[in-house]
Order: C-alpha cells, then sequence, then structure tokens
C-alpha cells in the first residue's frame, strides 16, 4: 500500500497540521511515513500545502508530482493541484471557499462544505478534520482510532479539550463521503 496525498490551501487554514495529523496516525500504525510541508515566505494568508506519503514499505522521495488524492481548501490550490491527481485518485475539496469545478471523470470528487459544517460546530477550525474525514471515509488508508492517537500528539495539551470536537468533525465528515 502507498498512498500519496497533498492538502493544500491557505496558510492558517491548518493543511500543515492536517498533514501532521494524518502522518503520525500513519506512525500509530507503525506505516512507513513522509511529511513534507511547502509555504511562503508571508504563512498566514500565503499559500500552504503538504505532501504525505503513507507506506507499508519504506519511501523512496518525499517529492511528489501526482497525487492519489488531494484535499483542497482554496481556489489557488484547486488549480495547481487538481490536474496533478493520478487517475483513479480523489479530490476533496472545502465547497464553502472553493468555487470552481473539476470537469474530470477519472477520478471522485467529494465537494464537502467544510467550513458551513465548521462554522454550525461553533469552530472554523473544524473544517480540515471534517474533510479529512470524508476522505478517511471513501480511502480508509488508516483507522480513526489512530487519528484520535495522533491528535494527542500533534494538538498542544492546551487544546486536548478540542479531541471530541476534532472526532465529531471527522464523523460529520465521512457522513458526506457516504
Amino acid at each position: 500500500m502507498l498512498e500519496e496525498i497533498i492538502f493544500a490551501g491557505f496558510g492558517g487554514q491548518g493543511v500543515l497540521s492536517l498533514g501532521q495529523t494524518l502522518t503520525y496516525a500513519g506512525m500509530v500504525e507503525s506505516r512507513e511515513v513522509c511529511w513534507m510541508p511547502s509555504y511562503g515566505p508571508e504563512m498566514r494568508g500565503g499559500t500552504a500545502n503538504c505532501a504525505v506519503s503513507i507506506s507499508d514499505t519504506p519511501i523512496s522521495s518525499p517529492i511528489l508530482a501526482k497525487f492519489d488524492t488531494a484535499i483542497i481548501l482554496n481556489n489557488p490550490s484547486f488549480e495547481k493541484f487538481e490536474p496533478r491527481i493520478k487517475s483513479g485518485g480523489v479530490l476533496v475539496y472545502d465547497s464553502t471557499n472553493v468555487t470552481l469545478k473539476s470537469t474530470r471523470k477519472d477520478i471522485t470528487i467529494l465537494a464537502i462544505p467544510a467550513s458551513e459544517e465548521a462554522n454550525k460546530l461553533g469552530n472554523a477550525r473544524m473544517m480540515g478534520m471534517i474533510l479529512l474525514g470524508a476522505y478517511l471515509s471513501k480511502r480508509p488508508v488508516l483507522k480513526i482510532t489512530s487519528v484520535t492517537k495522533a491528535l494527542e500528539k500533534v494538538l498542544p495539551e492546551r487544546y486536548h479539550n478540542l479531541i471530541p470536537l476534532n472526532l465529531k468533525a471527522l464523523e460529520i465528515g465521512a457522513g458526506f463521503a457516504q
């Protein structure tokens, strides 16, 4: 098994944290993992992305040209990464903020109103976890229990009280993927 994923959006949307959470979840399951962040000098408000590889065998390179899955949070990232999804891959995006549409017929497309749903939860930061829940429902490469354990490592202790809300967000996302 080898899954290559790109998370992309603006700085401050939690793109790097999402990738880091998925990477830690892979470590919990004793998988080979790679997390490669990329962001501009402006960070918040600038573009940010991270590539994550999860595998049962050693990963030869962190540099990816094509992806099995793209999780997209804004229009510029959609334009840049949607064409780079492998045939048979998955595109998961926040339809609240991304106004572009894919015309590809060779990939699975999940347009999730993640920002809208996160606001209903009372915490806009849950948008990424909603998208992650949809992705893991469509491509169950890792268990949700592993994501829970990863959140305990990724989130600072002062935010551990938000873990139940993160799990609710994952559940909401999974519901949209059904």
